[in-house]
């Protein structure tokens, strides 16, 4: 529920005081307790299917005409797409407990026995824009993995997230456990996403989903720390001795199965030695999509349109991509390696030596050899769900599932020993 005229930073607050008690109480929680509450959950977003479809639908009319095609993908909900967030749910339930795994266990030779072992990393803020989906997702890898979670969606998907974290709470109560381990924030107001990054008291990391505005803004703006989700500026790259039909298929799969993805390839590479039997080939198995390319590859096929220099950094979250030509994989290493985003990047070859060198010198979250970069997701990985992929290199790097939602501590067993 939406609450106007709210102190934001007293509301944030409480929220906090809130999370932080309902983790302590989540930490003692059976792993049992635990998938009990993802299956109500998923019963109860089963249950009200037809609110959260009449939700969603006021949702999209409020930004009909007002937000692009792909925007709007991104925010609507279907019946199959309801279905498969609650399967996601209960896909969750099944994954091991990530929490209290022995990560290490050794003997001093004073007689002390010392464990390393996973614990939940307390209260999670979760920032994003339009998918409701990483509401329900967000709220059941922090759930299964012992951490209270406070959702800050978009504006947006205002009634959809209300509904999802209502049918949460719902699986929570089911299984005994506290409504607050999943919350959202009851305003709409801009300066809570502020008050929520500078609430170091109560939260103890932020994970933004979203657009690079919004990750710079949090990047800049928390005091709390923040596990990073960077745009997703992805390249395909078809080298000379690729399977030309296959590389067609993966590239029209990795650009048009969804295109306001963040996995979706934005850039196509290409070996100028293939490039004019490959180009009219890309042209019409990608029909509807506009294709922009450098001034060589302009000339090899006359339907393609002049990239700018600004194409070749742009995550367009749309039908759109653009095509560089490069002598061998060296120049397209130097080429990826210059302009993307670090989120997932794949080559196309048979040559298995240098897929094996494109994969070790890409510095990306997630590098692919002969698949689309569609595939870059915590459900395709086994992870049940993802909370994003992680662009950065500390912590946690690609998707973001249940072991990379705990940190560790130390258990240090003794029978009477004392320091000299």
């Amino acid at each position: 529920m939406t609450t106007t005229n709210i102190d934001v930073t007293e509301h944030i607050n409480r929220l906090g005081q809130q999370a932080k008690k309902a983790a302590m109480a989540l930490s003692l929680a059976s792993t049992k307790q635990k998938n009990e509450a993802l299956k109500q959950s998923a019963a109860a977003l089963r249950a009200r299917m037809s609110d959260l479809l009449a939700a969603n639908k006021k949702d999209v009319e409020s930004v009909a005409g007002k937000k692009p095609d792909s925007f709007i993908d991104r925010l609507k909900l279907t019946e199959d797409r309801i279905e498969g967030i609650a399967s996601a749910l209960e896909q969750i339930a099944e994954l091991p407990d990530p929490v209290g795994r022995r990560l290490a266990n050794f003997d001093r030779p004073n007689g002390l026995n010392i464990e390393r072992v996973a614990v939940p990393i307390g209260v999670i803020g979760m920032i994003y824009e339009s998918r409701p989906n990483v509401g329900a997702d967000a709220s059941a890898l922090c759930l299964k993995s012992g951490n209270a979670v406070i959702l800050r969606g978009g504006s947006e998907s205002l009634n959809s997230t209300a509904i999802i974290v209502e049918a949460m709470q719902t699986g929570l109560a089911k299984a005994g456990l506290p409504e607050h381990v999943v919350q959202t924030v009851g305003t709409t107001d801009r300066d809570a996403v502020t008050a929520l990054l500078q609430a170091d008291e109560y939260v103890d990391l932020v994970i933004p989903r979203g657009g690079r505005g919004l990750v710079e803004l949090v990047r800049n703006e928390s005091k709390v720390p923040t596990l990073l989700h960077l745009d997703g500026n992805c390249h395909s790259y078809i080298h000379k001795d690729a399977d030309i039909a296959k590389a067609i298929e993966i590239v029209n799969n990795a650009k048009l199965r969804r295109t306001g993805v963040c996995g979706a390839t934005e850039s196509i590479v290409i070996d100028r030695s293939i490039a004019k039997d490959v180009i009219p080939k890309l042209i019409d198995k990608m029909q509807g999509c506009e294709l922009r390319g450098d001034e060589e590859s302009v000339k090899i096929d006359s339907r393609l349109k002049a990239a700018t220099e600004e194409d070749w950094s742009t995550e367009y979250l749309d039908t759109i991509a653009s095509i560089k030509l490069v002598d061998d994989a060296n120049e397209a290493i130097r080429w990826v390696s210059e302009h993307s985003s670090g989120h997932t990047d794949a080559i196309i070859t048979e040559d298995n030596a240098t897929a094996e060198n494109f994969l070790r010198a890409i510095d990306s979250a997630v590098v692919m050899h002969n698949a689309s970069t569609q595939f870059s997701d915590g459900g395709e990985f086994g992870m049940g769900a993802e909370i994003g992929i992680a662009t950065g290199k500390m912590h946690a790097r690609g998707p973001v599932g249940l072991e990379q939602l705990t940190s560790f501590k130390y258990l240090v067993h003794g029978s009477g020993q004392t320091r000299p």
